[in-house]
């Protein structure tokens, strides 16, 4: 597996809700693709409502006591949080404590087994495939991997014609290709400029390669990238992973502007930002504690592997 490269309005003290971490962490993977990830579960359920108010496009998020145990023990447990749409959620803890897991748990890869989680008035684990419908990953290791050889533009290209031939409606497919070419360029400057990405700023403008990017600009990429399917749920792996100081800033700001425009963010990081709503996964212990407080411990590449192998998928 490669590098790890791995998403609340408001002001004020971050909300605080406690899940508890793993006792042992399952095995490792040597590719955690997304064809790995659970499988598509019928929906069979009508859309639970949800219980927070409907804000902009984003998905309202509750969580009951959720958890996920592997063959090597507990992964997550004890999840208990509620968000509202467009909200910035902070999944934060030590690196092996299940926060990867509990992120592609809520964003529908993942199936969890204990509790459950209610996203978008979809209940989770019965709904996986409904929450994968409006949900996007961005950042996870294993799963959304930039090709380090390919170009920006050569990402962007090849993201667009997928999101044109399976996201697309039949409608869409059969409209003039000049208009189509507009369509889809509109919805590239979009994403990037919701990233903070410029391309022409680039050393080799779009002709840049992904080896040659910067950390922050990887992650500004793949949020991009991910944008382009105009999803109501942004999943973002390690936000702060190998980061300065100023560029946590930078990443943070991004995220909120992500969430700002309405659509929901889950964002796994080792030290929260001030505002977001907070869940940690190495405690069960409810307690009030201010983001600004704690300290970073850094992530090492084997144990977000390990993280990302946990079973637990349908």
């Amino acid at each position: 597996m490669g590098e790890t490269a791995h998403e609340s309005h408001g002001s004020g003290e971050p909300d605080r809700v406690k899940g508890s971490g793993p006792r042992a962490n399952g095995p490792k993977a040597d590719n955690a693709d997304e064809s790995t990830a659970t499988e598509a579960s019928p929906d069979t359920r009508a859309p639970e409502r949800e219980s927070t108010a409907s804000a902009g496009k984003g998905v309202g998020l509750r969580a009951e006591d959720l958890a996920l145990d592997g063959p090597r023990g507990r992964v997550f447990s004890g999840v208990r949080f509620e968000a509202a749409p467009g909200s910035l959620v902070a999944l934060e803890g030590p690196s092996g404590s299940g926060r990867t897991c509990l992120l592609l748990a809520l964003s529908g890869r993942m199936k969890a087994t204990g509790g459950h989680a209610v996203v978008g008035g979809r209940r989770l684990p019965e709904q996986l495939a409904a929450v994968r419908r409006f949900s996007a990953l961005a950042a996870v290791p294993g799963v959304t991997d930039l090709e380090p050889s390919l170009s920006v533009a050569e990402h962007l290209r090849e993201r667009v014609l997928l999101q044109r031939r399976f996201g697309g409606s039949l409608r869409a497919l059969l409209r003039p290709r000049r208009e189509r070419t507009a369509a889809s360029r509109a919805r590239v400057d979009s994403a990037l400029a919701m990233a903070g990405l410029d391309p022409e700023a680039l050393p080799k403008g779009p002709r840049t390669r992904v080896r040659d990017l910067e950390r922050l600009e990887v992650l500004r990429l793949s949020v991009a990238l991910a944008l382009l399917g105009g999803p109501r749920l942004l999943a973002v792996d390690d936000v702060d992973f190998k980061l300065s100081e100023p560029e946590r800033d930078e990443a943070w700001s991004l995220l909120r502007s992500v969430a700002s425009s309405g659509v929901t963010v889950l964002a796994v990081c080792s030290e929260a930002p001030p505002g977001a709503v907070v869940v940690r996964t190495d405690t069960g212990r409810e307690r009030q504690q201010p983001a600004e407080t704690r300290k970073s411990d850094g992530t090492s590449k084997k144990e977000a592997a390990d993280a990302l192998a946990e079973p637990g998928r349908a």
